[in-house]
């Protein structure tokens, strides 16, 4: 008995799913968070509790958020580490300008495959330069993103 589209899509996915693993499917669909951000002179301020996840009493935090703004080309992302250390990462990939996608601690170009750390180094090519990344320093409790190098 022929098998119709619909069953042979529920039926492939289920399979994928088997052999993936929920655990892995679960670490893949955590929420990414999108900030404009407040634009000055000379770069942009985010608030730094757009990091927090959690209550005040036992605070989670999202590894990285993107900011987007109608002002930039790319989106940045900015991977925290601590307390007091990010990172600034221009979301253009260095081997042909594709626009990248974060994905836990690494950026992924989806044109070609070249893939970035969370501190802006080539770990899988083509691209083979480092991407830009900007000095990020803390002010009342606001990271401000130094957009002079652009």
């Amino acid at each position: 008995m022929p098998m119709n589209r619909r069953n042979f899509i529920t039926n492939s996915c289920t399979a994928c799913l088997a052999l993936t693993g929920i655990p892995a499917l679960l670490s893949s669909c955590s929420i990414t968070h999108y900030l404009s951000g407040t634009l000055g002179n000379d770069g942009i301020f985010i608030d730094k509790s757009a990091f927090q996840t959690g209550k005040s009493n036992n605070p989670s935090f999202r590894s990285f958020i993107i900011v987007r703004n109608d002002a930039l080309q790319y989106p940045i992302c900015v991977y925290r580490f601590g307390e007091d250390k990010f990172s600034a990462l221009w979301m253009r990939c260095s081997h042909q300008g594709a626009e990248l996608q974060a994905s836990g601690t690494s950026l992924q170009c989806p044109a070609h495959g070249s893939e970035f750390s969370n501190t802006g180094k080539v770990t899988n090519g083509p691209a083979d330069t480092d991407l830009r990344t900007f000095p990020v320093s803390i002010e009342n409790n606001q990271l401000f993103i130094d957009l002079r190098a652009i």
